[in-house]
């Protein structure tokens, strides 16, 4: 190594010891550095659609934050928000130590819920859903106010009715080779019994439990959905051979990113509007929603290049292909979610 830095990697030639004060000042250039950039990145994202992608497939990437870095950031905070907001339904005690409400209580209870709820006092809807009051020792959100009902099943069985897994297994056994059911049919069958018997048809418990698996599964759903899209924009684009896979993946990544900003504005407004009564702030979350097909449409304008009309038509194609196959990995994971009850 000859001069101030290495000419293989660019290292600066200093001594590895560092004191205090220059850790701190290098704590404080990398924070700003990476401040700097991710506003910078931000600003070009938000106002000029698709220029940000079209930079960093030309090369000029020093000046902007890694989409990747960005993208987990960003999603970081949406579903850390999010989260928070999904979960933070009022609960409410409904039990004093082990020992059931009275019926005093229990109306209490009711009438604070109607309350919480918007409800008029004649409403009796809730009153037939807080059955769970009278022996519960937990407590419960408003999806586990839900009456139990006898006729109610958490999954249904395919091919027929069965009590519990002995009866399903004894009528297998008497059935022939050929009749029986495939192991994904058993596999099936055998869990819906289970949760069945589990949740002993306690429709509240089992939507809460399904709901709330499938709920914290959201990330990993749009985090596999995202190759998918650029999949669908190789396909549409396949004839511009200038475009890699990558540098769709780039295009989603940013689009992605643009999402998350604007459901966290939808968020935004939602709060305020809870807080204020202001009836802006609706108008607020209309623009917002409207903003995301048409950022999607000027920026595929302008980082594919192409004219108003061959756009639109594969913008639309887009859209029907992405929604397609996000309900496709939504019933694949709510069946995952399931399996893991």
């Amino acid at each position: 190594m000859y001069g101030k830095y290495c000419h293989v990697c660019g290292q600066e030639n200093v001594e590895p010891k560092e004191t205090f004060f220059g850790m701190v000042t290098h704590f404080f250039f990398d924070i700003t550095h990476f401040d700097g950039k991710f506003f910078t990145t931000l600003k070009d994202l938000l106002l000029y659609p698709g220029f940000l992608s079209a930079e960093y497939v030309k090369g000029k990437r020093m000046s902007y934050l890694n989409p990747v870095r960005m993208y987990v950031f960003t999603s970081a905070v949406f579903f850390l928000i999010f989260f928070s907001i999904s979960g933070s339904s009022k609960v409410f005690k409904v039990t004093k130590g082990n020992e059931p409400l009275s019926r005093a209580e229990r109306d209490s209870v009711i009438k604070e819920l109607k309350k919480e709820l918007g409800l008029t006092p004649s409403d009796d809807n809730l009153q037939q859903q807080l059955t769970l009051l009278q022996d519960t020792s937990k407590q419960v959100n408003y999806l586990d106010l839900m009456e139990y009902d006898d006729d109610f099943v958490t999954v249904g069985t395919v091919g027929g009715n069965y009590k519990d897994n002995k009866e399903y297994d004894s009528i297998q056994n008497s059935l022939p080779a050929g009749e029986k059911d495939g192991w994904l049919k058993a596999l099936w069958n055998k869990k819906a019994i289970d949760l069945n018997e589990r949740f002993k048809h306690d429709k509240g418990s089992s939507v809460s439990k399904v709901f709330d698996l499938a709920l914290h599964k959201l990330p990993y759903l749009l985090f596999v959905s995202l190759p998918f899209f650029a999949l669908i924009l190789k396909l549409l684009y396949i004839r511009r051979k200038e475009f890699y896979y990558a540098d769709h993946g780039i295009f989603s990544i940013h689009h992605y990113i643009l999402s998350f900003i604007l459901l966290l504005f939808v968020f935004l407004w939602s709060k305020l509007d809870d807080i204020t009564n202001w009836r802006i702030w609706d108008f607020f979350t209309i623009i917002t929603i409207i903003a995301w097909p048409v950022y999607l449409f000027l920026s595929m304008r302008r980082f594919y290049r192409q004219g108003r009309i061959k756009t639109f038509v594969k913008f639309l194609f887009l859209n029907i292909s992405a929604f397609i196959v996000l309900i496709v990995l939504l019933i694949f994971f709510f069946l995952f979610s399931i399996f893991q009850l």
